[in-house]
């Protein structure tokens, strides 16, 4: 009986010491994969508003363009164009007139949720900035 009782209190910690231990990586790998997953969606609706940008540019106008873009996104730039990202058409002519080819790009700032992006050295107040650049021919 007295075997039993010095085991018993020899492992009376261990397994707060290996809860202490484990704890944090796996917390770690569950926020990478929701902020993961959210940049991954972000990024989707990046390209998706770049797209449909360029072609509401090339068919319409540059205004109509940034309303495409800003409804895919889902809400316009602010000011802060570190947080909230730009979104422009450039082309080298008018496309209504001339044949040439269009492109749209979309920056859009994204931000963590989770505590991942304090440990990030390669962020800037824990915005990413994603970007996506479309190209379309003008239709004259």
């Amino acid at each position: 009986m007295q075997v039993r009782e010095v085991r018993r209190r020899a492992d009376r910690g261990a397994a707060a010491v290996e809860t202490a231990l484990v704890l944090p990586l796996l917390l770690m790998v569950i926020f990478a994969m929701v902020d993961f997953g959210r940049m991954l969606n972000a990024q989707i609706r990046v390209t998706e508003a770049a797209r449909e940008g360029a072609r509401a540019f090339t068919l319409v106008s540059k205004e109509k363009a940034a309303t495409v873009a800003t409804g895919v996104l889902g809400g316009p730039p602010s000011a802060d164009t570190l947080r909230d990202g730009h979104w422009q058409g450039v082309t080298g002519g008018d496309c209504l007139v001339e044949q040439n080819d269009a492109s749209y790009e979309v920056v859009y700032g994204f931000e963590f949720i989770t505590p991942l992006g304090v440990f990030a050295d390669f962020v800037n107040p824990h915005v990413i900035q994603l970007k996506a650049k479309a190209v379309m021919p003008c239709r004259a």
